[in-house]
């Protein structure tokens, strides 16, 4: 079951999503968990896990309990329990594999605060209630950000969701400091007759609902398939041997990255192997500190202290082998012995297949009509003298 809100659709579809794909209905890019478990039969006399994964706007989910065992199926359009009324969402999950999720996020299906109840499957009059109020988010949303710079709030209304019933209206925005929006409450109160939630969320949450292309030319992880946020800090760049630019290491939100993290166990592995940089090797010829790594051909560069310009390249083994003899009391003569040579890069040497000729070979250079026909004149005449002698 598709959603009504939308309206333009590909070929032989009456229509599509307006809402970027991030509406909570079928067409939702937030990829969701897939059922391996789908088709495996249950052994004889156990029940079914109850708890439901439902799916709202934007992604965000939640877990329900099926007490009336209701027969549900991935896709199905459900009335489900709220704090006042009731909300319309789409299953996006059923059977253990709930269980695997409801445990990892450590939320029991006891617990009644959290875990509410499906009432039943939505009917068409729920579904055309829900699809009038999403009618009215977009306009509402304009509205809320002209009030809001109206009060002079250092605030930015990026979302609103309506509750399945239309009895009441999230507003989602970001904010640096706090925020006092009581006013402002009044006001929507007074224009948009609703109950009214503000909820804050951060810079990250925010991109994630809204969706958007990131610096890679793919949609932005956390619209898609991350679910978490884990903190991300400027070491993460500097294990990598990242330039700490906060143009390039900056996302959509404003914030580092979530793409740094997934390469640093790899990363903090093969640092591992490397001796420590702070540690100094003491030679007969002066002291040497590190300067730079090369984490995929296994290399390190080392400068005497006051000889900064002039580096020796060395071999991990090299490395541990000078740092071995200094814990022993031992020097080496110099960095000089045990220096690999630069071998020099052997540049690519490209040949030039269509020869020599340039780049504008084919384009014929534009003569002067009036030289041509002189010519012509020219020889035509040369002819007649040439004929008369």
């Amino acid at each position: 079951m598709g959603c009504n809100t939308c309206s333009t659709g590909k070929s032989g579809q009456p229509r599509g999503c307006k809402n970027n794909g991030t509406c909570g209905t079928d067409s939702c890019n937030k990829l969701t968990v897939f059922d391996w478990l789908a088709n495996m039969k249950l052994p004889m006399g156990e029940e079914g896990f109850k708890g439901v994964e439902v799916r709202f706007k934007n992604g965000r989910k939640q877990y329900y309990n099926n007490s009336e065992n209701i027969p549900l199926a991935i896709g199905d359009i459900v009335a489900t329990q709220a704090k006042t009324g009731h909300d319309i969402g789409m299953v996006t999950l059923t059977g253990e594999l709930v269980r695997v999720q409801m445990k990892r996020k450590k939320i029991s299906l006891d617990d009644e605060e959290n875990v509410l109840k499906i009432y039943r499957k939505a009917n068409q009059k729920d579904i055309d209630i829900w699809c009038k109020v999403r009618d009215k988010e977009e306009p509402m949303k304009v509205k809320a950000r002209q009030f809001a710079i109206d009060l002079n709030l250092r605030m930015k209304i990026s979302d609103i969701e309506y509750q399945g019933d239309g009895s009441k209206a999230t507003f989602y925005y970001t904010a640096e400091e706090r925020v006092d929006f009581r006013e402002l409450i009044k006001v929507f109160a007074r224009e948009f007759r609703t109950r009214i939630e503000m909820r804050q969320v951060g810079f990250r949450q925010e991109a994630s609902r809204l969706g958007g292309i990131g610096s890679c030319g793919r949609e932005l992880c956390c619209s898609t398939w991350l679910t978490d946020f884990r903190s991300v800090s400027t070491s993460a760049a500097r294990y990598q041997q990242l330039s700490l630019n906060p143009l390039k290491l900056a996302g959509q939100c404003g914030k580092l990255k979530c793409c740094l993290n997934y390469e640093l166990d790899a990363y903090l592995d093969a640092l591992k192997d490397f001796p420590k940089t702070e540690t100094k090797l003491e030679t007969a010829k002066g002291i040497a500190s590190c300067q730079k790594t090369d984490i995929f051909k296994g290399f390190i560069w080392y400068a005497y202290e006051g000889e900064w310009m002039n580096w020796h390249k060395l071999t991990i083994e090299q490395a541990k082998e000078i740092i071995e003899k200094n814990k022993r009391n031992e020097k080496v003569a110099s960095l000089e012995e045990y220096a690999v040579a630069h071998e020099q890069d052997s540049k690519a040497e490209f040949e030039n297949v269509v020869g020599q000729d340039s780049l504008t070979r084919f384009d014929t250079p534009r003569r002067n009509k009036k030289r041509k026909n002189k010519r012509h004149k020219q020889k035509a005449n040369k002819n007649r003298k040439n004929v008369k002698k």
